[in-house]
């Protein structure tokens, strides 16, 4: 069994700062992609950044030079570091990621349970 548990989210002003955790623990061989996602009230779940194994990322247009994801491999954990935050940033944040339990199984994606954003004018 795997969890991914999320933290850091809160209450901020537009153009402030937050950095979301998301820690994976469990049964993990290895860990493939990491991903942080996010939903507004009314919106469907969209992707705001992944990032692979090897490092390489990639951004939701809306965030783009305002958004930092980062993952530390030995910790299992990626982070989003949240710059220059914007009320339309206001969502629920979930992070997920593509897990080995041992070599002999399959890849799984597992997500964690959410953490909230809310960013005011």
């Amino acid at each position: 069994q795997v969890q991914l548990v999320e933290s850091g989210g809160g209450l901020v002003q537009a153009g402030g700062s937050l950095r979301l955790s998301c820690a994976a623990s469990g049964t993990i061989f290895s860990i493939n992609n990491m991903a942080w996602y996010r939903q507004a009230p009314g919106n469907q779940r969209e992707l705001v950044a992944r990032i692979t194994s090897g490092g390489a990322t990639n951004y939701a247009d809306s965030v783009k030079g305002r958004f930092t994801i980062s993952r530390e491999n030995a910790k299992n954990t990626v982070y989003l570091q949240m710059d220059s935050l914007k009320p339309e940033d206001t969502a629920v944040y979930y992070c997920n990621a593509v897990v080995r339990p041992s070599p002999q199984r399959y890849e799984y994606l597992y997500w964690g349970q959410g953490t909230q954003v809310t960013v005011s004018s």
